[in-house]
């Protein structure tokens, strides 16, 4: 990317509550309440109006700060209410007009976002004891219903008026780009001829049919609307195990240096090289184990080294995913002692059930993930002085190619390890770890591998055991790096993209790689086509009164 370039476009991901336009939050015991009321002035990018409660990328920044500030900050919240503070509007999804204006990159990279943060509510759902509820106030279409199907529960007012939608098909000639049509099959359950009927009319399904055809889980009266969310969301409450006590810990601001070369923080450093169009991302392990128990890691807080890593590392795979787009290389490394981390592991492990360490890695989990579904190459080097042990030998098995230098003069000492938080803390968006999908759980190699956790592996035993791609000696080592990375660069990059997503969660599928699927392939693609985004296609002449133009021919 040219240097100017990141001065006028970067986008930022770090807000607050003091800086939110968009949205406002209110707590009611265990019930948190938020509300989408939208600034329409309060774009990300000019040249459109945020009109009928409809988002950009800017608006899901926000709502994704909410989300991290209710696990984190709130731990007495148990039920999270979603709902809109404009009148007989509840959302009507991603801004039209901003997408007509965005570049096609623009436009994948807000939706791959905006996939992460629906699917974060979920995550917490499952794995924290968050519960949410859509209460829908209003017509709720397109994004707006996939924020809705986001949730464990959907309640619509009946005030004759108010459906649920997903026109993206019929209006705009593209796909719902954040898992609409996944989740109404996958989640919802709806019929497929139900489901084919709803995806393909503009105008939604609201009444008693929302409730048949399982859009929606109730159709209530305006006049009893408010205590039926009320009283669903006290009941779900219940169902939760986070502490009604608690006190929850502030998400200070990140500390980083933002320059040409990259984005730095104290253990998260970004090195950019912009000719060869690569980054050498390094994460830094802890230098001592600092909290052993609760009411130490309480202490620390945000300064705890998993939090303060984890958060350090989200906000770098974000800037590099959105300001950097030719950087197709990711290189990734690590500093420190490994077996520290594995210490450090050891404390995870332990105290996994106390709310706040359950939330850190819940973010640890979901920074994995974005790391797996990002549409870079990731090449990792493990090199003396690296700490791929435990947590972050996951960054080493998200890689498409792993090098580990064989050492085989003395020079230095070159491990990996192993640690309980690789056998199931981390699912992948296949819902398995990344060692079983690595091996495709295949019993043997697993085993063999759980057998040595907790040792430090040479990278004789790494090679063996097949967690790394080569283990190269000194003599070839740099000549088989700088090759392949040469190679890599010299790829088409939607080739590459293509070619990545495909095999990185191998045979296993779930709701969420068929989410991320659709939005690598189908979605895409049909974002390129001129039936959707050509000077007559369907969302570039939307509100223009014209009709679109297409080609009728199949492909």
């Amino acid at each position: 990317m040219k240097k100017e370039a990141v001065a006028v476009e970067r986008v930022d991901y770090q807000v607050d509550p003091s800086s939110y336009k968009h949205w406002r939050v209110g707590f009611d015991g265990p019930v948190a309440t938020v509300t989408l009321d939208i600034n329409e002035d309060g774009g990300i990018r000019p040249g459109y109006k945020l009109k009928l409660n409809s988002y950009d990328l800017g608006v899901d920044i926000e709502f994704h700060d909410v989300l991290q500030r209710l696990r984190f900050e709130h731990p007495e919240v148990r039920t999270v209410v979603i709902t809109s503070g404009k009148q007989k509007i509840f959302c009507s999804g991603a801004n039209i007009y901003m997408l007509g204006l965005s570049t096609h990159a623009w436009k994948v990279n807000f939706c791959k976002f905006t996939n992460e943060t629906r699917n974060g509510i979920e995550d917490s759902s499952q794995f924290s004891g968050l519960k949410f509820i859509a209460a829908c106030n209003g017509t709720t279409a397109g994004g707006g219903y996939e924020m809705a199907l986001a949730c464990d529960e959907i309640a619509l007012v009946d005030d004759r008026n108010s459906s649920v939608s997903l026109p993206e098909v019929p209006l705009l000639g593209v796909l719902p780009g954040t898992g609409g049509l996944t989740r109404v099959t996958d989640k919802r359950k709806v019929r497929r001829d139900h489901a084919d009927i709803f995806c393909t009319i503009s105008e939604g399904v609201r009444g008693p049919r929302a409730v048949e055809w399982r859009l929606v889980d109730a159709v209530v009266k305006q006049q009893q609307f408010a205590e039926h969310i009320r009283s669903r969301a006290l009941e779900l409450a219940k169902l939760s195990d986070r502490p009604e006590g608690g006190k929850g810990v502030v998400l200070t601001p990140l500390k980083r240096v933002i320059d040409d070369a990259g984005y730095h923080y104290e253990f998260v450093d970004t090195q950019i090289d912009a000719a060869a169009r690569t980054v050498t991302l390094t994460v830094k392990g802890p230098a001592a184990v600092t909290a052993r128990n609760v009411d130490e890691i309480l202490a620390q807080g945000t300064a705890w080294w998993p939090l303060q890593m984890v958060r350090e590392l989200d906000d770098a795979i974000l800037n590099l995913r959105t300001n950097h787009l030719d950087v197709g290389l990711w290189i990734l490394k690590t500093e420190g002692n490994p077996q520290i981390v594995l210490d450090s592991d050891a404390v995870l492990d332990a105290h996994k059930d106390n709310w706040f360490v359950r939330e850190t890695i819940g973010m640890l989990r979901r920074t994995l993930s974005r790391i797996d579904v990002s549409s870079r190459s990731l090449y990792a080097q493990i090199e003396p002085g690296s700490c791929f042990a435990g947590t972050l030998l996951e960054i080493a098995l998200a890689a498409d190619r792993s090098w580990m230098l064989d050492t085989t003069d003395g020079s230095g000492v070159n491990t990996v390890g192993l640690s309980a938080m690789n056998f199931g803390p981390y699912p992948m968006a296949n819902g398995l770890t990344r060692i079983d999908s690595r091996f495709y759980k295949e019993e043997a190699p697993i085993a063999a591998i759980k057998a040595v956790t907790g040792k430090l592996l040479n990278p004789a035993e790494a090679l063996a055991l097949g967690l790394i791609t080569a283990a190269p000696d000194e003599l070839d080592y740099a000549d088989e790096v700088r090759i392949a990375i040469e190679e890599r660069a010299a790829l088409s990059p939607d080739a590459l993209t293509g070619l990545e997503a495909n095999l990185r969660f191998g045979i296993y599928e779930s709701m969420n790689t068929r989410v991320f699927g659709r939005l690598s392939a189908w979605q895409n693609w049909i974002f390129n086509r001129p039936n959707a985004v050509g000077p007559n296609g369907a969302l570039k002449l939307f509100g223009s009164g014209k009709r679109a133009q297409f080609d009728w021919s199949r492909v």
